[in-house]
């Protein structure tokens, strides 16, 4: 009995058309894959750069396993830390242009356990409607009252902090850098600027942003020239940087603080060697090969070239200044129709459903190892699935 409500709840899932299930990658990752013994060309990928198969990348993991093992047996503060970790903190740091910067186990753990470390009971928390889960979840578990602004509309973020923010000791004001599943990019000169005035901290979440965003690949804060600015910049290694883990970058005492008080650091097995070792070598060919990034945009720029190639195009995308290109559909079943028709034509980009998001769609990225030619199929895919 005490069970019987799954059964219940699976139904409503499988009604509403939510319901997901896992498909079994059969190769090795990049721009083509193999889906359950079937070859795709791959547009769903966050490997951006396609470094997740380079073999700098590989090499770098295989050294690592061979002289530290395969794990590092507990957490930094008892038996897990090694000097790579300390090495990729430092690269990290010197991308982001921090002082500091600390590696947890993933991008998801690097939110949680420092939002829950710097705000509390006393405090406000102000997140875009659009934030990636992990910022949500994270604000959700540090006990602080928490508000929603209207997505990327900074009067409204003015309002709430005018309307809230004597209220509370402190306030964290939480955005991504580049939304995940929409593919714009918040305005973050104006949210600092914000900050400043209504004595507020700012965490910015750079997950889709760091390898693909500004001159140097850093990320959002670079690209809007706020690199010297007071923020808390996180990002994960396992998009662009082509490995595992998370990151958190900023001052010197904040990273201090958070290495006593983040308990999703503190508590959590350390990142292994073989991730960590990879993440260096990713962090390096970013630094010192702006062509992969260069590839990216070329990529961007194309893709988005060929929606617009007439006057009545009938491929309506949201507006993205990232490799992150959604077409938005008016039901479940439209999406679902529309990946399927994808996967007929040889292309793996599947529906992206509530709740997940508020509006169906196909989320199509872009990578650097794309063809013109892989793009031009993709692009006659979806002209002939609207036309």
């Amino acid at each position: 009995m005490s069970y019987d409500w799954l059964q219940s709840s699976l139904k409503t899932i499988h009604k509403a058309g939510w319901y997901r299930t896992t498909r079994t990658i059969t190769s090795a990752v990049g721009n083509c894959i193999e889906v359950e013994g079937k070859q795709y060309i791959n547009f769903s990928s966050n490997d951006y750069l396609g470094l997740a198969n380079d073999s700098r990348l590989k090499n770098a993991a295989i050294a690592a396993i061979q002289r530290h093992g395969t794990g590092t047996t507990g957490s930094r503060l008892v038996t897990g830390h090694r000097a790579l970790h300390d090495q990729l903190e430092q690269s990290i740091a010197a991308l982001k242009g921090t002082e500091a910067a600390l590696v947890f186990s993933s991008g998801y753990s690097a939110n949680i356990g420092t939002i829950a470390a710097i705000v509390g009971k006393r405090d406000l928390i102000l997140n875009d409607q659009y934030n990636h889960a992990s910022l949500r979840n994270g604000s959700a578990l540090s006990g602080a009252t928490c508000l929603d602004y209207q997505h990327c509309n900074m009067p409204n973020l003015r309002q709430q902090l005018e309307n809230h923010r004597s209220h509370f000791a402190k306030c964290l004001i939480l955005t991504d850098s580049v939304f995940s599943m929409d593919g714009d990019l918040a305005p973050l000169s104006e949210i600092l600027d914000l900050a400043v005035e209504f004595d507020s901290m700012v965490l910015v979440d750079e997950a889709h942003a760091t390898g693909v965003l500004g001159r140097s690949g850093a990320g959002g804060i670079e690209a809007s020239d706020c690199t010297n600015r007071p923020v808390i910049q996180m990002g994960t290694l396992s998009k662009a940087i082509g490995a595992l883990g998370g990151y958190v970058a900023g001052s010197a005492i904040l990273i201090d603080f958070l290495k006593n008080r983040a308990p999703s650091w503190i508590y959590t097995t350390a990142l292994s060697p073989a991730d960590t070792a990879a993440a260096l070598a990713g962090i390096e060919i970013i630094r010192t090969e702006p062509e992969g990034r260069d590839n990216l945009w070329r990529n961007i720029r194309s893709l988005h070239n060929q929606f617009n190639l007439d006057q009545f195009n009938p491929i309506q995308t949201f507006s993205s200044d990232s490799a992150i290109v959604c077409i938005p559909q008016p039901t479940v079943q439209n999406a679902l129709k529309l990946s399927q028709h994808l996967q007929n034509s040889g292309i793996f980009a599947p529906a992206i459903r509530p709740p997940t998001v508020p509006t169906s769609r196909i989320r199509l990225t872009l990578m650097a190892t794309h063809t013109p030619d892989q793009i031009e199929m993709l692009s006659t895919a979806i002209r002939s699935y609207f036309s």
